[in-house]
């Protein structure tokens, strides 16, 4: 494989140069600059490997000129939100922050090549963005979802932010959904819902006898999902003790069964989400900083429901159409009262709220038409 690192710090350039030419699979050649990479680069090259501040064109200009010709790798030490969200939109493959191992970078260009081969079958296939898992729309959705879709071409690892009851996991599964990895396995984990002692052999699996009750051995989150992704919901309420044996496995890429001294490789895309204040644990030392940057290359906000307020009625009338169907209930519509009742509120429980309150009303409504007392809503907090 051929790369070109362009990086104008002297030293770095021939750091990276020189831990890269100990791999046979590399064929490396350097550049101090993007004007002197856009001079000779040439279709035999297949990566490129670029910093973000460089003295005449920087890196996004940079990606930028090179219009989609190659698979690129943004390296900086000055990451920001933006400057991350902005690369995506140009089709970078993944976003590393200074300092980083050589490990980290080769498993991102190893990553990038097989992200490329897929690629390449999801474009032969002419699939189209699947958005189909929401049932409206709205300009808050839009820019998220939009994000989110840009960001499932790669195989970055995202950080889904947000209030509880938002949609993460759906934003999860569309990602999945829109990448190349859509023909492999979605599995998502609540690591809310784990017991604290059973989370490690939840995740990473467990051999016989590793302990009292294992009678047969028994595969983790991580393996089931090899190939496809892994969603690893409320991540910041994992305990902070097995925080660095996931950020081990993120790292190297291979998981040790408990009672195992055998490894084995996995291939799965991560994607996390919370919806905790993440820095204030980070500073209070509940949240390591180093899982954090490597869960958070794409970081995405999802807007409450009551940012979103044009989809409060199609979520609705789906999830009406849908608790009909499924307990076999006469059809119901909403009253014109009740659907101002329900663009009105303002919904602290978001879209999980919303489907509860309809579904019981939908149940408990004796009349066609479901009316605002039907909703219930003033009794609620």
């Amino acid at each position: 494989m051929k790369i070109a690192i362009v990086e104008d710090d002297i030293n770095m350039r021939k750091s990276l140069e020189i831990a890269l030419s100990d791999y046979d699979e590399f064929e490396v050649k350097t550049f101090r600059n993007a004007k002197e990479a856009l001079k000779k680069l040439d279709d035999s090259f297949e990566l490129v490997i670029s910093d973000i501040t460089m003295p005449g064109m920087n890196g996004i200009e940079f990606v930028e000129e090179l219009q989609g010709r190659y698979e690129v790798i943004i390296i900086t030490g000055n990451a920001t939100l933006g400057r991350a969200i902005e690369s995506i939109r140009l089709g970078v493959s993944d976003f590393l922050t200074k300092p980083f191992e050589v490990e980290t970078l080769v498993e991102a260009i190893r990553r990038s090549k097989k992200a490329k081969s897929r690629t390449k079958s999801v474009k032969n296939s002419g699939m189209k963005d699947d958005r189909s898992l929401f049932y409206g729309s709205s300009e808050a959705l839009e820019k998220s979802l939009c994000l989110a879709i840009k960001a499932a071409k790669s195989d970055a690892a995202v950080l889904l932010l947000g209030e509880s009851g938002v949609g993460k996991e759906l934003f999860a599964k569309t990602i999945h959904d829109n990448s190349s990895r859509r023909d492999g396995p979605f599995v998502a984990v609540n690591m809310a819902a784990i017991p604290e002692n059973l989370i490690e052999s939840e995740l990473f699996g467990f051999e016989k006898g590793a302990f009292t009750d294992a009678i047969e051995a028994k595969i983790g989150k991580f393996e089931a999902a090899n190939g496809g992704t892994i969603f690893l919901d409320e991540i910041a309420e994992m305990p902070y003790h097995l925080q660095a044996k996931l950020l081990r496995v993120l790292q190297e890429r291979i998981i040790h069964r408990l009672g195992s001294t055998k490894g084995t490789d996995i291939d799965v895309r991560i994607v996390a989400a919370t919806n905790a204040d993440i820095k204030s644990k980070m500073q209070n030392q509940e949240f390591r900083e180093d899982l954090y940057y490597r869960i958070a290359t794409i970081p995405i906000f999802i807007p409450p429901l009551r940012e979103r307020g044009e989809e409060i009625i199609p979520i609705a009338q789906k999830t009406l159409e849908e608790v009909v169907a499924k307990y076999g209930l006469q059809q119901k519509e909403f009253s014109k009262e009740a659907k101002e009742k329900l663009i009105s509120y303002h919904w602290p429980g978001n879209i999980r709220e919303l489907i509860a309150v309809v579904e019981r009303a939908a149940i408990l409504s004796d009349k066609k038409q479901i009316s605002c007392d039907d909703l219930f809503l003033d009794a609620r907090f």
